[in-house]
């Protein structure tokens, strides 16, 4: 003390060289990054980066304060400014890749399952980075799901993408409605702690002006200037506009009191020698960066030791600028590794839009393409999916050209599948329709396949077999079902046929039998006087007589002529005529007639037919007896005129039963 006192102003000159020292290595900032790097709450700066993935509409002010950041020497200057374009998303989840891993490896259920737990923390300062982490992964998934329904529809020849919010997305959405809820309230609390925080520091500016005008001792004051500056350091972030301000009053009457105190020199050395210590570590570990791997974390880490060497005080004057030579050069390495970084990928970037533009060209070209028939959309459709493909496997391009190409390919595919659709919905309702015919003609096989008319019910079905070909597909899940439906009432129908002709011998053996035994219970049933029954009981002969099949065909006619005399026998007995039988029978008619809802229009309709009968069976009557009479005498012309007395004779009797039908049917009125 004696030895300052007594040349105060060599050491006063000392003190200020000093302070101009410090004042020099002193980095000045405006950001609010580099308050919170003073007061030492790093998490902090992080957490803030780490918002960014959370809130787009903050993105120009994160970018602004960053590039405020600056350092005083030019190349540092430039390192953070060029981090102001590029700080993206991307780049802020690879500071911390494990944590990032580790959510990737969540499915979406389990991502937010635990941002609905995380949020109820009210810190934000605590969960920032867990919150940005987690939605990054959730929105990953949720791209990939996306993916994999497109490839999914494209496979099942569906287009359709749904628009609609999934369960998950809605708890999404509410947990990340809260985590904003506590957000802003934490920001408000945080200005209020700021302005608290600006009230502390002004009051430690009046603590360290009442200091510097101090009449106590050396040992004194600087004790209470060291406790001044752990309690300024101790305090939190204030408001922005007071950082620069704030920050130049302190160090003004730091130096001031450094001036007034006059702090010996050899105290001098040794916080000259800590702080030299201090900024060589900090080049070792700028050094050790450039084995870093990772481009943004090493940069970002390089922030983080730029502000903490702007921090640590002055060193000795010929050590100066071989330390921040030393720093400089790391820093410019890395700087150079960065550049050459996004100069790399601005470079693959644009690559990949050149040939994403390519594949959007060749889309709207298939797009333009007219498809004729099935064959044509099968094809495109699969050119349209290669396509798709390729395009997955190309990475991103620029990111202002990136949402733009995407929109112009997806649009082409959206177009495409739109038509295939549209198409396929139309084959869908022509194979629906070819369905219900298939349907209706198995219904018509199945009506046939017990029929044992032989020889007409395999015409019918050869007919139904025709026009199956016919009809076109029918819808895939359809085609085998009823395919075997119709195929099976085939079978069956055919396979009795061939089962019965393979026996035909022993049936037609059994049926002559049974229609002999037929003839002789026609030849003595008990006939009574009532015509009408005696006429249905002989109608019942006849129809069981048709129910038995066929019999050998060298008995064919001789039991068929026995049958039938059989008939005209039991007829002449009961005096039965064959008008009497037809107007029996017409009466039946009548009376079925007259049950129809319609009976005056359906007996109207039946009048007309008679009458149109007998007219016609008169003029043919007129026709043929002229004939007759013009023909000459000869054995030809006797044939011919016997053949027209037939006629004659045959339309007479025809004539008779219709009139008498008629008369009937008037008489009904």
């Amino acid at each position: 003390m004696t030895e300052q006192t007594s040349q105060p102003e060599k050491d006063k000159n000392a003190l200020n060289q000093d302070a101009e020292t410090e004042k020099k290595e002193k980095l000045e900032t405006t950001d609010q990054e580099k308050q919170t790097e003073e007061n030492k709450t790093d998490e902090t700066t992080v957490v803030a980066e780490k918002e960014k993935i959370d809130e787009k509409a903050t993105e120009e002010e994160e970018k602004t304060e960053e590039a405020d950041n600056n350092v005083s020497d030019s190349k540092a200057e430039e390192s953070v400014e060029e981090d102001g374009g590029e700080d993206d998303e991307d780049e802020d989840i690879d500071e911390d890749p494990d944590s990032q891993q580790k959510f990737d490896e969540l499915s979406r259920q389990e991502l937010v399952k635990i941002l609905e737990e995380v949020v109820k923390e009210t810190d934000i300062s605590k969960i920032k980075t867990r919150v940005a982490l987690i939605k990054v992964a959730y929105l990953n998934k949720t791209k990939n799901e996306q993916q994999e329904q497109i490839e999914k529809s494209i496979k099942e020849d569906s287009g359709e993408q749904s628009e609609e919010k999934d369960d998950l997305q809605q708890r999404f959405d509410l947990a990340f409605s809260i985590y904003r809820q506590n957000k802003s309230r934490f920001n408000k609390e945080l200005e209020k702690s700021k302005q608290e925080n600006l009230e502390k520091k002004k009051q430690i500016l009046e603590d360290l002006k009442e200091l510097i005008n101090s009449e106590e001792t050396l040992k004194k004051t600087y004790d209470q200037f060291k406790e001044l500056q752990e309690k300024w350091k101790e305090i939190g972030m204030v408001p922005r506009s007071e950082v620069n301000n704030l920050w130049q009053s302190y160090h003004f009457l730091v130096e001031k009191f450094f001036d007034k105190v006059k702090i010996n020199k050899e105290l001098r050395d040794l916080d000259l020698k800590k702080n030299l210590e201090a900024k060589i570590e900090l080049c070792e570990k700028a050094e050790e960066l450039l084995l870093e791997t990772s481009i943004i974390k090493s940069f970002k880490e390089l922030q983080k030791l730029h502000e903490k060497f702007k921090e640590i005080g002055p060193i000795p004057q010929d050590k100066k600028d071989e330390v921040w030579e030393r720093f400089k050069a790391a820093t410019d390495k890395i700087n150079e590794r960065r550049r050459e970084h996004y100069a790399q990928l601005s470079e693959q970037q644009e690559g990949n839009l050149e040939a994403k533009t390519a594949l959007c060209k060749k889309a709207e070209d298939i797009l333009g393409r007219e498809n004729k028939g099935m064959k044509d959309w099968q094809e495109n459709t699969r050119q349209m999916n290669e396509l798709f493909k390729v395009w997955k496997s190309i990475g991103p391009a620029p990111k202002k050209h990136n949402d733009e190409i995407w929109d112009r390919f997806k649009s082409s595919l959206n177009a495409f599948f739109e038509n295939r659709r549209e198409f396929f919905n139309q084959v869908k309702e022509q194979q629906l329709n070819n369905y219900n015919l298939k349907l209706d003609l198995c219904a018509q096989a199945e009506a046939l396949q017990d029929n044992t008319d032989w020889k007409k019910t395999t015409d019918d079905l050869i007919n139904l077999q025709r026009e199956w070909k016919k009809i076109g597909p029918v819808p895939r899940k359809y085609s085998d079902k009823i395919w075997k439906r119709f195929r099976a009432a085939n079978d069956h129908f055919f396979n009795k046929k061939s089962e019965y002709f393979s026996n035909i011998h022993e049936h037609e053996a059994k049926n002559l039998d049974d229609k002999k035994k037929l003839i002789e219970d026609l030849k003595n049933h008990p006939f009574g006087d009532d015509k009408k029954e005696n006429l249905n009981v002989i109608k019942e002969f006849q129809r069981r007589w048709m129910d038995i099949g066929h019999v050998p065909i060298k008995q064919k006619d001789s039991i068929q002529n026995e049958f039938r005399k059989a008939i005209d026998d039991q007829l002449e007995k009961l005096k039965i005529s064959a008008m009497e039988i037809s107007t029996m029978a017409y009466k039946n008619k009548v009376e079925n007639l007259k049950e129809d809802p319609n009976a005056r229009r359906a007996m109207g309709r039946e009048r007309n037919f008679l009458n149109g009968k007998i007219s016609k069976l008169r003029e043919d009557i007129h026709l043929w007896e002229n004939n007759v009479g013009f023909l000459a005498d000869s054995k030809k012309a006797d044939v011919l005129k016997k053949e027209f007395m037939k006629k004659i004779d045959k339309a007479k009797q025809d004539l008779q039963v219709f009139e008498a039908k008629l008369k009937y049917l008037n008489s009904q009125d």
